[in-house]
């Protein structure tokens, strides 16, 4: 069983606008609950950040529900505001992740 689907395979779905991965079950980073994950080769600055806010970020979070966006070149520590909200930033793939135990019986 796969843990999550990939950008291609949500738009062999029919999907337009994707995260890099949806969790088929959600995981808990940081006490908050995430259901997509969208990486970004880039550095997380003010104009950018708002620019994926508008264009990618609430549209994932209005489909998927909450979800985490890493940046690998950091991010200006101000703009991860919108936690409560249901999207986190990172600078990297968290190691602190909590997953929901299931099994197969």
């Amino acid at each position: 069983m796969s843990v999550a689907e990939n950008e291609d395979q949500l738009r062999a779905k029919g999907y337009d606008k994707t995260p890099d991965f949806i969790l088929q079950v959600p995981v808990a980073v940081e006490g908050h609950i995430i259901h997509w994950i969208e990486s970004k080769a880039s550095f997380g600055d003010e104009c950018s950040h708002h620019a994926y806010l508008h264009d990618q970020f609430w549209s994932y979070w209005n489909r998927f529900g909450p979800g985490l966006v890493i940046y690998w070149y950091g991010f200006i520590q101000e703009l991860d505001c919108n936690r409560e909200r249901g999207i986190l930033l990172k600078a990297c793939f968290p190691t602190n992740i909590v997953t929901l135990c299931h099994s197969l019986a």
